[in-house]
């Protein structure tokens, strides 16, 4: 079953509270039913504060390869939630709440190049309200403080490692690893984010293909990015790296995936897991041609396909506060009649259903369907990074 959006009607608490005012306006006095139905509002307010939160937890995964990794979590809880700020944004959670007990299906989150763990907060938010654990790593060497791997072959063979590398953590060595459930894992990733899930998922990419694709296709913004960058993605290599794949990722959300033509024929059959594939009509970092086309037609079975019309790249990440858009324009400026925010709220709403759907422990995947969100006609400034802190 569909879990509701948050917010839309009274909770069981509201409707327990005006039945019991209903009641004892039969039988007692007006002064003391006053009393009685402001005492019952009062708790009616409070029940949603202590009941139904967002708990919060800033991890530090070791890794011997690297730097530690900064990993964010949210969870259900119970605990009192307060209003924080969480990388440029603001969030209302329980810091370190306690974790309702499970077991909990888990998504991961692999955010775009420049980004980091606050960058889809408020998906993470959606899913955690609808009883999933989210946990979202910060890259290393591709987020906000330290682009050392962007543009180069490193950060793409090394993200799906990390990845791998927090599943690992959460599952065996979390001190809350008990609310888990390890066989409903899921995973959501945006742009290059997309690709690392794509890999985790199964995918085995050609690093070569980025040459064939800069050879034919000079202006291509993938190419262009790589060469302002300096990074070593169109040199020819020979030897085939070690990708990672997991199987515990049983279902992902792939929205606007970058670099997807390193994707070639027959590299992305052994995918079979539920996707659900998203993009934007109107993206100039990752254009459809070679991009989310190829992953379309290579996938070993049909994605849920979510086409946004008339929106740009960065249409998938939240909505920005002021401060935010005066730093990063690029990523924040949308066209006169596009609402992000409304976006925002039906697709956080399409994510939850579909992690709902495929990771319920009752039902089985359902059939996969193709959806459109429609906007007035935007346009995003092309070759900017995903700089989400």
């Amino acid at each position: 079953m569909d879990t509701p959006p948050p917010g839309e009607g009274p909770t069981a608490h509201q409707h327990i509270g005006i039945a019991s005012v209903q009641v004892l306006s039969l039988s007692l006095p007006e002064s003391l039913m006053r009393l009685v139905a402001l005492l019952l509002l009062a708790l009616v307010l409070l029940v949603p504060s202590a009941l139904g939160t967002v708990g919060f937890q800033q991890l530090s995964v070791p890794d011997a390869a690297g730097r530690p990794i900064s990993v964010f979590l949210w969870y259900p809880s119970n605990d009192p939630a307060t209003t924080q700020p969480v990388g440029s944004f603001m969030q209302t959670v329980s810091v370190d709440g306690r974790v309702l007990d499970g077991p909990l299906p888990l998504v991961l989150i692999s955010h775009g190049t420049g980004g980091g763990s606050a960058s889809h907060y408020d998906t993470a938010l959606a899913l955690a309200q609808s009883g999933f654990l989210v946990a979202a790593p910060t890259h290393t060497g591709d987020n906000y403080q330290d682009q050392s791997y962007t543009g180069n072959r490193k950060n793409l063979t090394d993200r799906p490692r990390q990845v791998k590398l927090v599943l690992d953590y959460l599952l065996a060595v979390w001190p809350g690893r008990h609310h888990l459930d390890p066989s409903r894992v899921g995973m959501f990733g945006f742009s290059l984010g997309g690709f690392t899930t794509l890999v985790a998922s199964g995918g085995t990419p050609d690093l070569n293909r980025m040459l064939e694709l800069c050879t034919t296709r000079p202006g291509a913004p993938e190419c262009i990015f790589v060469k302002q960058r300096k990074g070593d993605q169109l040199e020819r290599i020979a030897a085939v790296p070690a990708w990672f794949h997991d199987e515990r990722v049983r279902v992902a959300v792939v929205a606007a995936p970058a670099v997807s033509y390193l994707f070639g024929p027959g590299s992305l059959k052994a995918v079979t897991i539920p996707i659900q594939l998203w993009r934007a009509s109107n993206d100039e970092q990752v254009p459809d041609e070679w991009n989310t086309a190829i992953v379309r037609s290579e996938l070993g079975k049909p994605p849920e396909e979510h086409l946004v019309a008339s929106a740009g790249h960065f249409a998938f990440l939240p909505p920005c506060p002021d401060a935010l858009a005066k730093q990063a324009p690029q990523i924040c400026t949308d066209s006169a009649g596009f609402d992000r925010a409304a976006f925002h709220r039906d697709f956080n709403a399409t994510v939850v259903r579909f992690f709902t759907r495929n990771l319920s422990r009752s039902s089985p995947p359902e059939a996969q369907n193709t959806y459109s969100w429609r906007a007035p006609s935007l346009h995003f400034e092309p070759n900017q990074p995903d700089l989400v802190p």
